[in-house]
């Protein structure tokens, strides 16, 4: 029977927000917050892969597994096939990818993407997405959207606003049905490793999305339409002031 984990990728070298990881969130670092999610998901084991001790250390403190990884890795998934390769995980066992910088993913959601992929034998990943509804959304780049097919398999994702509407009487407006992407993955190992080896594709390079490679290799990804998208990650400083001040009011008295 196959096992699920969930894999917390955590670098300290983030372009726009270097040691985000590490950046205080009430009492806690960021990275506690999202091990603290990953453990009340009960999945199974936890693990952290880094490329940093200081990393190491608060996932110890957390108690989970944790691994030094390469520091060259061009992603989070190549980060994980790294640790899974090296711990011989089979090619069966389902990775949830739980990026570091998501310290308010609800539970729910990592077990809701585990369980999409457990549930199909078809898929080699499974993701998230939620209704998209707001026009500057819709309009913005850093928004990635996706479309399906009837099936609920992914047939294309872009940071472009699709599907267009060829009569819309306001381009400016979500096309209805409009999917956002949210970045959360569940894999199979197998699947993973494949996808590893393999270069970039030509769309991927394009819309720097990595989930495209795995399209354009013809792997299927399962999409699941999630009751709730979850808190605004961390990508910038205003992200993480944004993420204080949603802790802090979550903990008032």
């Amino acid at each position: 029977m196959s096992q699920v984990r969930v894999v917390i990728p955590a670098r300290l070298g983030s372009s726009r927000l270097p040691a985000k990881v590490l950046a205080p969130i009430g009492d806690r670092p960021v990275l506690a917050h999202v091990i603290a999610q990953a453990q009340a998901s009960k999945l199974g084991e936890v693990w952290v892969a880094t490329d940093a001790p200081e990393v190491l250390d608060i996932a110890r403190q957390a108690g989970v597994a944790s691994a030094l990884t390469r520091s060259d890795h061009a992603s989070g998934s190549d980060r994980i096939n790294e640790l899974a390769q090296t711990q011989g995980w089979a090619a069966e066992d389902v990775i949830v990818n739980l990026q570091g910088d998501e310290p308010f993913m609800p539970a729910e959601l990592l077990q809701q993407v585990a369980d999409g992929l457990r549930e199909d034998a078809r898929a080699a990943w499974s993701t998230l997405a939620c209704p998209l509804q707001d026009a500057q959304e819709w309009q913005n780049p850093a928004c990635v959207k996706v479309v399906c097919d009837q099936r609920g398999y992914a047939l294309y994702f872009s940071r472009a606003p699709i599907p267009h509407v060829r009569d819309a009487t306001d381009a400016r407006q979500p096309a209805p049905g409009a999917l956002r992407h949210l970045g959360l993955y569940a894999y199979r190992v197998g699947a993973l490793a494949e996808y590893c080896r393999r270069p970039s594709g030509q769309l991927e390079a394009l819309e720097c999305l990595e989930q495209l490679r795995a399209l354009e290799m013809g792997l299927a990804i399962r999409v699941l339409v999630a009751p709730q998208a979850p808190p605004v990650g961390i990508d910038t400083a205003e992200d993480l002031r944004a993420a204080q001040r949603y802790w802090a009011a979550q903990h008032s008295a």
